[in-house]
């Protein structure tokens, strides 16, 4: 198989997908659409190199959230629905655990880890922090980049990461500023972007600021819905539920917003892809 896009991060293993998993990635691969399926925690984790045994063109990474590491409320579309509400465990980063997991051949990384300030509760901080630099070892032990979620902690990340980082690594679903960026552009980081970018002109400055060998695009499915897929029927019932077959609305917006021919952005942005996870595909 030869691919024509790369979906750096996206979570088919979550339970979003249990109606239809298959079916959904086969219709990205018939589209030439390579994925990264993404981990949160264990169970997660070891879904993803589940799919990704199974199918050519399918990659895992596996990790922990930093939600995860204290017990939070999070979207049901993860786990799915054994109760109402899905309760994180409050997980403890089980380096043995992941580092076996991570020797499969088809672990192409580590994460998604990092920071997430959004809902903090006590004791939060430390404990991300703590679960953080274990991966950032486990990565650099192994030679496999990280796949890193960080919100509203770009500059805690960053001096995380600046003495102890070895690897490369990707900031996905960047939000911050140029001025937040350029650290971490220093220190040899990627950055991906979802489909928020083709319903929203926030991230134009920054796309269009970074070095185009430092651009990927990702899904982030079953999240952020790109245009034109994201329009909630008339009857109110929720949007359609993003996939990886979708990434390819956003690698023409990146083209667009950067007023670039597409067959090149889509080009760079593949190879950018192939180079941060060293696939010979």
């Amino acid at each position: 198989m030869t691919p024509k896009f790369f979906d750096v991060h996206g979570h088919p293993n979550f339970a979003a997908f249990d109606k239809d998993r298959d079916e959904v990635v086969q219709r990205a691969l018939e589209a030439g659409v390579f994925m990264n399926v993404v981990g949160t925690q264990k169970d997660t984790s070891k879904a993803a190199v589940e799919l990704a045994e199974k199918y050519e063109g399918v990659f895992a990474t596996v990790g922990l959230h930093p939600i995860h590491t204290s017990k939070s409320f999070h979207d049901k579309d993860e786990i799915g629905e054994e109760e109402k509400e899905f309760i994180s465990r409050g997980e403890e980063f089980d380096y043995d655990f992941y580092k076996k997991l991570a020797s499969h051949q088809k672990v192409a990384a580590i994460g998604e880890c990092g920071l997430d300030y959004y809902r903090l509760i006590s004791d939060t901080k430390k404990k991300q922090e703590e679960n953080f630099v274990k991966q950032i070892e486990l990565a650099n032990k192994i030679g496999k980049p990280l796949m890193l979620h960080i919100r509203n902690a770009y500059k805690d990340a960053y001096d995380i990461l600046k003495n102890r980082i070895k690897v490369k690594g990707d900031l996905h679903f960047f939000a911050g500023t140029i001025e937040e960026a350029k650290p971490f552009l220093d220190i040899g980081l990627t950055f991906s972007f979802t489909g928020v970018i083709t319903f929203t002109h926030d991230y134009d400055e920054i796309i269009k600021f970074l070095p185009l060998d430092k651009i990927m695009a990702e899904t982030d499915c079953p999240f952020v819905t790109p245009e034109p897929y994201r329009r909630k029927p008339l009857d109110g019932t929720r949007g359609r539920r993003n996939e990886p077959v979708y990434v390819i609305e956003v690698v023409k917006k990146i083209a667009e917003i950067r007023d670039t021919d597409f067959e090149k952005i889509r080009v760079a942005l593949l190879q950018n892809s192939l180079a941060l996870f060293a696939l010979p595909c």
